[in-house]
């Protein structure tokens, strides 16, 4: 595509020189306001249809997106030397190669709406308003950090978000009861709840899609599939790795986590069917972290 423009733009400086010189000397991206893509097929769980596979981004949120995946990797950077330094103690898990799925989660959701995750947290914390600064000030025990220093890597909370949790797979009952709060409080917003494959087995999990589709709950379960509980591969601990489909009655998706438009459109699939009074419905985002399980384990690739 880039070289079907360089020569357009090449074609069109012969026959005008002085009138597109302007135009040449600009970057592709100051020339176009939208671009079209088509993502992977999405995988479908008593669906009917899913979301387009067509998608339509303009610059700005090109530029957006692309702006806050850099900055969760440079800041998961930052957070892995200072650990190495032992600047940074304790539990220590980062974001680094899952950045799509919270920055391509976030552009379908609005402020008003919750989320919740797990103890690998950082990069979400960022997402939901906090700035870098006071995420790192956290992770080094400062009172500058976003819970005074004293939460820590797992424990970051922010506007609508009840942060990282410590206990594996505990946040999924609690993201269920947000959204029974929302609901009994007739709010047209939707809760994430976030878990790794690593908790998609917990016995919890399952009583929380069975309370949640009882009461058509509008909550977004999501499984951020990273392909290994701590350094236990999925198919060796999971008898059924389609984890969009484990919810039975509950309907799903999976959608490819590296491509942040691909979760934007799943997600903006699933917030509309959570507020249209239709009740839960699972989300699996196939991802992969360049990283251990945690600071403590070495975990090369």
């Amino acid at each position: 595509m880039l070289s079907c423009a360089a020569r357009l733009v090449r074609a069109q400086i012969q026959s005008k020189p002085t009138a597109c010189w302007v135009v040449a000397a600009r970057g592709y991206a100051d020339i176009v306001d939208e671009a079209t893509f088509t993502t992977s097929e999405y995988a479908l769980h008593k669906l009917d249809e899913g979301p387009s596979t067509t998608v339509t981004v303009t610059r700005d949120d090109a530029l957006k997106y692309y702006r806050q995946m850099q900055t969760i990797r440079r800041m998961e950077t930052a957070a892995g030397n200072l650990y190495k330094s032992k600047v940074i103690r304790g539990f220590c898990h980062l974001y680094s190669g899952q950045e799509a799925c919270a920055v391509g989660m976030e552009a379908a959701l609005t402020p008003n709406d919750h989320v919740i995750t797990a103890y690998r947290a950082h990069g979400w914390t960022y997402t939901r308003g906090v700035a870098p600064v006071n995420i790192l000030a956290e992770l080094t025990g400062r009172k500058t950090g976003v819970a005074k220093g004293k939460g820590g890597s797992m424990h970051m909370y922010g506007h609508n978000f009840y942060g990282g949790n410590g206990i594996v797979g505990a946040q999924v009952p609690l993201g269920a009861g947000i959204a029974l709060a929302l609901k009994y409080n007739g709010s047209n917003d939707v809760c994430v709840a976030l878990y790794g494959d690593g908790a998609a087995n917990q016995g919890q999990v399952f009583e929380t899609y069975n309370i949640a589709k009882l009461w058509d709950l509008p909550c977004i379960f999501v499984c951020e599939n990273n392909g290994y509980g701590m350094g236990t591969a999925v198919e060796r601990a999971s008898a059924n790795t389609e984890y969009y489909t484990r919810g039975d009655y509950v309907p799903g998706l999976r959608a490819d986590g590296m491509d942040v438009l691909a979760v934007r459109e799943a997600t903006r699939f699933a917030a509309e069917w959570c507020r249209s009074g239709k009740g839960p419905m699972l989300l699996e985002v196939a991802t992969y972290r360049y990283h251990g399980h945690s600071m403590s384990d070495p975990g090369t690739t």
